[in-house]
């Protein structure tokens, strides 16, 4: 990894660290440093295990101070949601995190660059690096520059909640049994499918949902059969 290559990752993060040798530990993952123990005599995984916990931080910091007052829980659903490997495997691809990325020659002919575990553990360790390179500040200003977009589409679209785990629960106390969700149709083109899908309690129906995909079809059953159970409470 180059000084050149460095700088253009320093510059899609807007930060540019006095400690170099932090940023190049953040993208070295452990199997180029097993091959080059040498080159590498340290990987990312220390900084990812920091980078996870300032993430974590900032995230809750940042849903604190909003005027919303979210309540304890919700805040632990947003955090939840905004940390797992989905999110984080994007923004990694939004500032092109892959390609700068140290990686075994097993890994990069398995296409490790392009792996969401790989992208969001590494997104964690940069973090992490600019969080020991630079403090606190400068790493809350890099998160929330990356992450206030999908702060604010997670919060209008309740993207956050688990509606099918909560629903599971939900039905598992109240009716002893787990919800069944049946297919109601499939109609569309192969690129621009919608899918109808049912949610049943003991063979009563309780929602139904219209998506995209099916699992987005089913959480809006979810979503409405936990409104059905909750107002006959």
């Amino acid at each position: 990894m180059s000084k050149q290559d460095i700088t253009g990752l320093e510059g899609s993060l807007r930060y540019y660290f006095r400690n170099k040798g932090l940023l190049s530990e953040a993208i070295t993952h452990t199997s180029f440093h097993h091959e080059n123990p040498g080159e590498a005599p340290l990987y990312n995984e220390r900084l990812e295990f920091l980078g996870d916990s300032v993430l974590g931080l900032v995230v809750v910091e940042f849903l604190f101070k909003s005027d919303k007052n979210y309540s304890e829980a919700t805040m632990s659903k947003i955090k939840s949601y905004l940390v797992k490997e989905a999110v984080l495997s994007d923004i990694a691809a939004d500032i092109s995190l892959g390609k700068y990325l140290r990686l075994g020659k097993g890994e990069q002919e398995t296409g490790g660059r392009g792996k969401k575990s790989i992208l969001a553990d590494a997104m964690e360790a940069v973090f992490g690096a600019i969080y020991f390179d630079g403090g606190y500040e400068s790493a809350r200003d890099v998160i929330l520059r990356l992450l206030t977009d999908k702060i604010d589409a997670a919060t209008s679209s309740e993207q956050f909640f688990d509606f099918k785990t909560d629903l599971q629960e939900e039905s598992q106390v109240k009716f002893g049994v787990l919800p069944q969700y049946k297919m109601v149709k499939q109609e569309g083109e192969e690129h621009k499918k919608m899918f109808t899908i049912d949610v049943f309690i003991k063979g009563d129906k309780f929602g139904r949902g219209m998506g995209r995909s099916k699992k987005e079809a089913e959480t809006i059953a979810a979503k409405e059969a936990l409104v059905k159970i909750k107002a006959s409470v």
